[in-house]
């Protein structure tokens, strides 16, 4: 039988194509406290299948984890891209490798290409020096070594970030229609820790809470957490129960910071958001979709609610570790909506510190956000201007901007904590954790088939979702993994002192302009972790 194996980095994306790319080992250097990755390969080259398994050895006192990089189909590249730009040229349309299932094991076929996902975490106490990690695959009776990894530990002991809000929109809509369960049955309560967990481990250190129904994209299956009575006409009653759990649930799963539901839609400013008595009954909202957002039905329930909100704000000690939004995206010819809104909700609480995603530096300008979230198209803008501004990307931009799409080269997906350390953005926020349905319905997709939703060209493959919904939690893509790296990259600028404008960075100039191959990471990475 023909097999080939060897090992690769975690900056080259395996196809099913893909042949040999590396004839020796590989170096990982690692502070202690960071995880790393590389895969082991396996090519069949036979006429007939093959089932391969991988074993490591020689990671004694180490974290050990190993995955299988699955394939799924993208028909098209994302579009506004230069060939620079773009992974998989010559492989796509086809297999592209994205989720990393949890098995030790593939079952190949003839002239078929494969690859194991295998991240090391090394404990903080762990000894400096040079270790030899060794993999094999074995294919029925026969055993193929694989070049040795040899993982460099070095002195410096990783110290995680905290002050650098990370959020990524987590719908519980989406795991209600996947799991087909109603709102908010046990089953639901135990799968949930399981993505809160994977989110925090991911560097996501900010939970988003739906208080309310999202009001993004269209009307969303209801999945309100806020249990509401009406005693008499105007008065509401409100039973934080789900909502506190939620919290609490977020907090022992490492959760630092919490986001809260905008209080105006995504598209029309000038209207209320839905709100229902009964979670799991559609009909059952509280006013007519049409219902204006300086109503004074909205009014008179926002002042009842947001009173109440703070005192549980208070009670669960977080209101200081709290984000809320107005409205998402609101473009320049809906700036009167949004102000009405905005000083309503400065009048009934003024305690209510905002922050949206927005690209029109005049919302910052005429101060009607606290905290605004520019793209990177224009996030220089803002920080330039003296605002304290978060950075988000999604669909847009593209071309040189950095992005974490499925055609996105890793090593572009992995610089981009070191944008973040050089442009010093507040924050980040990215709206797709785990979308997997098509947008303005409630079509749920199949993500393993469907990675734009049924979006494209205008929401390339990769962008709605960093993971894939398993039995009973998620499935991790590469994506998610290399940009949690690009995370941890960050923290250890931050923890062997590196400036903002130390001259290490000066490649590294904006969100479109930054080196983009292995070989700068890995230089950079050799200065930063210093000799052994």
């Amino acid at each position: 039988m023909s097999i080939k194996v060897w090992p690769a980095t975690s900056l080259n994306r395996v196809f099913p194509r893909s042949t040999e790319t590396l004839a020796g080992g590989i170096r990982l250097p690692v502070a202690r406290g960071e995880r790393a990755s590389f895969q082991v390969c396996v090519r069949n080259e036979g006429e007939v299948e093959a089932r391969a398994a991988v074993e490591i050895t020689g990671a004694e006192g180490l974290g050990v984890r190993i995955r299988r990089v699955g394939y799924v189909p993208m028909s098209h590249h994302s579009t506004h891209m230069g060939l620079d730009d773009l992974d998989g040229i010559g492989s796509i349309p086809g297999y592209v490798p994205d989720p990393l299932f949890p098995e030790q094991e593939v079952l190949m076929g003839p002239y078929e290409t494969h690859a194991f996902w295998v991240t090391l975490t090394i404990p903080p106490d762990t000894r400096p020096g040079l270790r030899r990690v060794a993999a094999t695959i074995k294919v029925g009776d026969d055993v193929y070594p694989v070049p040795d990894v040899a993982v460099d530990v070095r002195p410096v002991t990783l110290q995680p970030a905290h002050d650098f809000p990370v959020t990524h929109w987590f719908y519980a809509d989406q795991l209600l229609l996947w799991y087909k369960l109603k709102a908010w049955e046990e089953k639901f309560w135990q799968i949930l820790p399981a993505y809160m967990k994977d989110l925090v481990e991911h560097g996501t250190n900010c939970m988003y809470v739906p208080v309310f129904t999202p009001p993004t994209d269209g009307l969303k299956r209801a999945s309100q957490l806020l249990r509401i009575t009406t005693p008499s006409p105007g008065k509401y009653a409100f039973n934080f129960a789900d909502v506190r759990r939620w919290v609490r649930i977020a907090k022992t799963c490492g959760a630092r910071y919490f986001e809260w539901t905008h209080l105006l839609p995504q598209w029309d400013k000038s209207r209320a958001i839905p709100v229902y008595l009964d979670t799991n009954n559609q009909e059952s909202l509280l006013w007519p979709l049409e219902t204006k957002a300086v109503s004074d039905t909205y009014r008179i329930f926002l002042q009842q609610f947001l009173p109440a909100f703070k005192e549980f704000l208070d009670e669960e000690q977080i209101l200081q570790q709290s984000f809320f939004h107005v409205g998402d995206e609101p473009a320049k010819d809906v700036i009167q909506h949004y102000r009405a809104a905005r000083e309503m909700i400065r009048e009934i609480a003024p305690w209510y510190r905002t922050m949206d995603a927005m690209a029109d530096i005049d919302y910052a300008r005429q101060g009607l956000t606290d905290i605004p979230v520019p793209t990177i198209a224009v996030g220089t803008t803002f920080i330039d201007a003296g605002f304290p501004a978060w950075a988000y990307f999604c669909c847009w931009p593209r071309g040189r901007f950095v992005n974490r799409l499925m055609d996105s080269p890793l090593s572009v997906i992995r610089m981009t904590g070191w944008l973040f350390h050089k442009l010093q953005p507040k924050g980040f926020l990215h709206w797709g954790y785990n979308c997997w349905n098509h947008p303005w319905t409630q079509t749920t997709v199949d993500p393993y088939r469907e990675g734009d939703v049924n979006m494209w060209p205008d929401w390339p493959y990769g962008d709605p979702f960093v993971v894939y919904p398993g039995p009973d939690g998620p499935v991790d893509s590469i994506r998610w993994e290399v940009f949690a790296e690009s995370l941890q990259d960050m923290a250890l600028l931050k923890t062997v002192g590196i400036r903002a404008d130390d001259p290490m960075l000066a490649e590294v100039q904006r969100y479109d302009e930054f080196p983009r191959t292995p070989a700068w990471i890995n230089a950079a990475r050799e200065r930063l972790l210093g000799e052994a």
